[in-house]
């Protein structure tokens, strides 16, 4: 039984037709991700679920008596409403008594003599056996940062209040929960754990999110919508990669095969008199179709970028003793580094450890409060901000472009006018004739993306640059990034950006330490999970002088391991092959629960296999 049917959904706005009789179901247990480039429809069509749309046609069906819940980008919340409030349902009983006792014991720590109030409530609590509920929510708040319950919700920053929205909605426990981009304003740990809360929680789950090691570990089904219509691929983002693959590849040849049959046909029309018959009207009408699906061009979504580079010369960014803080709180305490052409520095660090103080401080926004910072002769920042830019809504695409560049350089002497670079930016010639105010919040943040990469910077600084942009356009930035000739600093809580791109990291404490790690993200939580001593300073001067010879050979144990590890690795993906394969044919929700927790443990154990076959080849 479905608990969230969708029947031929069909959306549009103005002349632009979002959603094509869109039509698919989500199962109890079922957790499902809505893919799909920027503008594509996702967060229309969370609205529409979620009745803050009204659609043009079809229907939109939840099961009885089940608990639906919602959280989309920007939650609401009411005047002088305390976090308290904001978490817990008043509607629902078992919350409103949480509530009370929570208030009570506020009141108590405050000194009021209220023993016997706080006495009842534990009564009442205890003969509702509520005491779980009410660990687990304390839970939940715990993990997000939530402490102080008596704050008011609108006097917190919009990050802050996209947490307690997201208590609010776990804490209920809901049947059916949907989430849009709930990973963005969270760090790296909340989105761990966050990850592992709802990849176990028995709850179906309908989310937007571009975070693909989340995608991976949590959802067992994606809706990718593109053109209007909706594919469903039941397995994870590693099988939705190959499937689209795959889909795309018959297309194409679709599209080939209808061209040919379209030439022959165009022949035919011509040859006919004015006056057709009706026997021949059928063709006629096949015609039509043809010549539509032959002239479907089918569009990649690819993201071309390609832009020149400033050179950079020998000095790029000195940083001598650096500290600053604000007030009693010390954020960055005596920090020095000498950035050398092409570093590529991953931050990472809680939130309010001082991660974006240190990005304006590098870019002369703010003033050090000892120390200095020296800029190269040759360096030139681009800066992306993790604020979105203030945009013009009049102004049209073509003409905010223009205002930065007519025609833009690519390299060895090429340029290419400003409105083909946008086509690239997957702005085409129709909306780059759109005002600004008419584009989806991603195609605004590619937009503000674009205007930094217009101005040929050497040093480029991105600060969260993976919120709200679309999977297709965090691949190819990915690609331009790896071959990006100047210098990188990336603040992402996107793990496997990091992972891809930096090499390094500055580890943020928030008590104004900063230290500097040798390795990716994940290089970093491998070694932190096995010593609370990681990636000290002096630790990392050692690995760094470590002479290749000085190099471990492998033992005899660790040879016959190796040889073993090929066989074990190839029959576990196998064995994950005929997995997805079982799943996409079954029905039955009990069966297709149990293939999905064995796929898991089998993904776990083939990435262990593997990691300890890297660890073994270094040695060979």
């Amino acid at each position: 039984m479905n608990y969230l049917s969708v029947e031929k959904l069909t959306k549009s706005f103005g002349d632009r037709l979002i959603l094509d009789h869109i039509t698919f179901g989500i199962a109890q247990g079922q957790k499902v991700a809505l893919v799909g480039v920027n503008g594509s429809g996702k967060s229309t069509l969370l609205k529409v679920i979620t009745g803050m749309e009204t659609p043009d046609s079809g229907e939109v069906v939840f099961k009885n008596d089940i608990v639906v819940k919602h959280l989309l980008q920007n939650p609401q919340f009411y005047a002088g409403q305390k976090v308290l409030d904001a978490v817990f349902d008043s509607n629902n009983p078992e919350h409103a008594l949480l509530k009370q006792y929570e208030r009570a014991l506020v009141r108590s720590a405050a000194g009021h003599e209220n023993h016997g109030e706080v006495q009842q409530l534990i009564e009442q609590i205890d003969a509702q056996n509520l005491w779980d509920l009410e660990s687990q929510a304390k839970q939940i708040l715990g993990k997000l940062g939530i402490h102080n319950l008596e704050e008011e919700v609108a006097l917190l920053s919009g990050g802050q209040q996209k947490r307690i929205a997201l208590a609010s909605v776990l804490i209920q426990k809901p049947d059916l929960l949907i989430l849009d981009e709930p990973t963005n304003h969270l760090d790296i740990d909340t989105i761990e754990w966050l990850e592992k809360y709802l990849a176990v929680a028995n709850m179906a789950l309908i989310l937007v999110t571009h975070d693909r090691y989340f995608l991976e570990q949590v959802t067992d089904n994606i809706i990718e919508l593109e053109a209007g219509k909706a594919f469903t691929y039941q397995g994870n983002y590693a099988y939705f990669l190959e499937k689209k693959a795959e889909r795309e590849a018959n297309e194409s040849a679709s599209i080939d095969k209808a061209r040919n049959l379209y030439r022959k046909e165009l022949e035919w029309i011509r040859r006919q008199p004015q006056a057709r018959g009706t026997k021949a009207k059928y063709r006629v009408d096949a015609f039509q179709e043809t010549k539509e699906k032959a002239f479907s061009a089918q569009k990649t979504n690819e993201l071309n970028l390609q832009a020149n580079t400033a050179r950079q010369g020998k000095k790029v960014l000195e940083i001598e003793k650096l500290s600053h803080g604000f007030g009693d709180r010390q954020l960055i305490s005596d920090f020095s580094y000498t950035f050398q052409r092409q570093d590529r520095i991953g931050i990472v660090g809680p939130n309010g450890s001082g991660k974006t103080t240190f990005i304006r401080l590098i870019t002369q926004e703010l003033a050090p409060n000892s120390g200095y910072i020296e800029l190269g002769p040759t360096t030139k920042f681009g800066y992306y901000r993790q604020v979105e830019d203030q945009f013009d809504p009049q102004q049209t695409v073509i003409d905010f472009a223009k205002e930065i560049a007519e025609v833009i350089e690519v390299g060895k002497g090429r340029s290419i006018p400003v409105s083909q670079f946008l086509t690239r930016f997957l702005f085409p010639p129709e909306v780059q004739y759109k005002p600004i105010g008419k584009l989806s919040g991603g195609e605004k943040r590619r937009l503000q993306l674009l205007q930094v990469l217009l101005k040929s910077p050497n040093f480029l600084v991105l600060d969260e640059p993976t919120n709200d942009l679309d999977l297709i356009t965090l691949g190819t930035l990915e690609n331009y990034l790896e071959n990006f000739e100047g210098s990188l600093i990336i603040i992402s809580h996107d793990r496997y950006f990091m992972d891809k791109l930096v090499n390094h990291l500055f580890v943020f404490d928030g008590q104004g330490q900063i230290r500097d790690f040798p390795g990716n993200y994940t290089d970093y939580r491998m070694q932190a999970a096995e010593s609370p001593q990681v990636a000290k300073p002096t630790e990392q001067k050692k690995e760094k002088t470590k002479e290749p010879n000085e190099r471990k050979k492998l033992s005899f144990k660790e040879q016959r391991e190796f040889s073993q590890l090929e066989q074990q690795i190839a029959d576990l993906e196998q064995e994950k092959s005929r997995l997805i394969d079982e799943m996409n044919q079954v029905t039955d929700h009990e069966e297709l629960s149990e293939l999905a927790k064995r796929l898991q443990t089998v993904s776990n154990e083939l990435d262990q296999k593997e990691l300890r076959w890297l660890e073994l080849s270094e040695l060979t």
